[in-house]
This record gives structure tokens, sequence and C-alpha cells, in this order.
């Protein structure tokens, strides 16, 4: 059953401004010390066509700030959302940091989704962020949508993720991680990958499986780099 429309009022005015202000502290106390592959990105960001930045949404806190800041310097960001009232928190918090929100959902609205995101792509130039294991898992499994996006709109994948020297961890499908404030933070970004036009789906699975390797792999380079600079 849907909630009363003042109920959905009254949790905008206040779950809003409260995630808000958990997002500034701990984006503005937490320390990015340093990004590995950012020549990635930066190879992207020159070029003259968008491409869809993809990582785990349990690592979604500080990849999507990383793309926020990025956004700044000319870039199109745009997020999938949930079309219903529970997405209208995020949708106003993605608005409110420079980004675009796609209303939509690959689980409820699946086929419509990949259109919008594909006309995202290729008539606004809108770079789409995907949580290639969302919206509700399996955790760490690299669904197909961004791979068969690639594809379609022949527009490379960035794989990304982050690590933070401390962390709290929600009893959430993903178990969600949230940096605790002074953390320090390493973000990791690999090399695109591009689907090939003409392949069947079942020719896209090679490609899958890579970019689900390499977004653990990431997570693990990211890791590693703050142990060493500990």
């Amino acid at each position: 059953m849907a909630k009363p429309k003042w109920k959905r009022k009254l949790n905008l005015l206040i779950a809003l401004p409260l995630l808000k202000l958990i997002f500034f502290v701990i984006w503005r106390t937490c320390k990015v010390e340093k990004v590995i592959g950012e020549e990635h990105f930066e190879a992207l960001q020159q070029g003259s066509k968008p491409f869809i930045p993809c990582y785990w949404h349990q690592r979604h806190f500080f990849c999507a700030r990383y793309m926020f800041k990025k956004s700044r310097k000319g870039i199109k960001l745009g997020f999938l959302i949930s079309p219903s009232a529970d997405g209208d928190i995020a949708a106003r918090l993605t608005k409110s940091w420079g980004g675009i929100p796609i209303r939509g959902s690959t689980t409820r609205t699946g086929a419509k989704a990949m259109r919008d995101l594909y006309e995202s792509i290729n008539k606004h130039g809108i770079c789409p962020v995907i949580t290639s294991d969302g919206p509700t898992g399996p955790a760490q499994v690299f669904k197909q949508g961004a791979v068969m996006i690639s594809q379609l709109a022949q527009v490379p994948m960035l794989p990304m993720a982050y690590a933070s020297s401390s962390t709290w961890q929600l009893k959430s499908w993903d178990k969600f991680l949230i940096p605790k404030p002074f953390s320090r933070i390493v973000i990791a970004i690999g090399p695109p990958r591009q689907a090939a036009k003409g392949l069947k789906l079942d020719e896209l699975e090679p490609l899958r499986l890579e970019m689900e390797q390499v977004l653990n792999q990431l997570i693990k380079d990211a890791e590693q780099a703050l142990a060493d600079a500990a």
C-alpha cells in the first residue's frame, strides 16, 4: 500500500536534511589519500563520448563522491533511481549534488529502464552510474545490464572501487559500507572495457565475468594501498 501523500512529504522534510548532513560530515572529514588509475578516468573525460561508471552497490559512498566532484568539470552524471516514492529522497539528493536522476528500476521496470539508460547516453550525453550488483543483489555478482548498455550504446564501462581505513557495515543485502569520519580513503579505477557489436548475450558472458573479477581486484588494490601507507 502506498504511503499517504502527507507522510511522503514528512519523510522528505526529515530525511533529506539529515542525510545531507551525514554525507557532508563524512565527505568533508575523510581524506582521499590516493586515486589509483586516475589516468583511466581522465582519458575518458577528455574523450568525445560518455561512459558508464560501474561499482558495487556496497561501495557507493565514495565512488559516488568521486564522480560528483568530477561532474563539476563538465561530465553529465546520471543515476538510475527507483520511480517509487522512496526513491524521491535519493533523486533530490542526486540533484542537489549536480547529478541527473534517471527514474527507473531494472527489477520493476526492466525494459523501460534499459531504454532510458540508452537514451540518456545517446541523446543527452549522460554518463549513467550503474551499481552492477544492484538494486537487490546477489552481492558482488556483476549483472548483464551494464554490459548490454555498453554494447547497445557503444560506450565503455569504467570499473571503480574504494577502500576505507575504518567503516561501519550495515546489515543490508550488500553489507553497505559507510566510512567513519576522519577515515583514510583510497579510490581505485581500472582500464575501461567496452562490449563489441554483434555479440549474442551468451557471448557477452566472458566480459561480464571479467568486470566482476576486476571490481573485486580493485577493492584489493585499494585495501593494499591503504595498508602500505599506514
